[in-house]
């Protein structure tokens, strides 16, 4: 993981409170800010620790060779990356990369603190819990690739951001899994049909409801 500027952050007790019963380890902790954009780290690499957002956002991704990517979840403040403790769970390599979203300020806990606070029974359970909660998102996002059509996934993604949409058909084909032009297509399509209006890097919601029932699958 790349270190940055130094910052002032949030109250890192605030956002993880479980650390509250190791001050030692509190105190040996550096904050670091990086820029947006910034790659924090790569699949196949040895994790160095185990990250503690304090602000902005990393979005956690797996890349194929042939160049696309599946966004696999983001870590906010206060919430825990399912691929670093995995992997300092089980001494392995990282099985997904980390770029941060915004300026980002986060802590990193190293992998022989990470072990040690384990022994910490508040620590342990909230690391687990969180644990299991990520497990369910990825449980979640696996059985929408498996089951969902991507007309209807696309669907949902337009939902939920006002009537315009600030982004790119690249950007939704990486939320989705997909390719830019199968995006592209759905859009003309949805644009056809009067559920969207496109234009450069925007998209504006015509018709609501219709996106709601195609995102439910309900749509023939």
């Amino acid at each position: 993981m790349r270190r940055m500027s130094q910052t002032t952050p949030p109250d890192l007790l605030t956002l993880y409170p479980a650390l509250a019963g190791l001050p030692a380890l509190v105190a040996r902790l550096s904050p670091m800010t990086v820029p947006a954009g910034t790659r924090l780290f790569r699949e196949n690499d040895p994790c160095q620790g185990f990250p503690l957002v304090l602000s902005g956002e990393v979005k956690v991704s797996r890349s194929a060779a042939n160049g696309r990517e599946l966004e696999l979840y983001r870590v906010a403040p206060g919430e825990m990356c399912l691929v670093s403790s995995a992997g300092l769970f089980a001494h392995q390599p990282l099985t997904a990369r980390g770029v941060a979203t915004s300026q980002t300020t986060l802590c990193l806990l190293p992998p022989q603190d990470f072990q040690a606070a384990l022994a910490d029974a508040g620590f342990r359970e909230y690391v687990l819990g969180l644990f299991a909660a990520r497990m369910a998102d990825l449980t979640g996002l696996i059985e929408a690739i498996a089951f969902q059509r991507l007309d209807s996934r696309l669907a949902a993604a337009l939902l939920g951001h006002g009537q315009t949409l600030k982004t790119t058909h690249q950007a939704l084909a990486d939320e989705l899994g997909t390719v830019r032009e199968i995006v592209t297509r759905l859009l003309h399509r949805f644009e056809r049909d009067g559920l969207v209006e496109l234009s450069r890097e925007s998209i504006a919601i015509k018709d609501s409801a219709g996106l709601r029932t195609l995102a439910a699958g309900q749509a023939g």
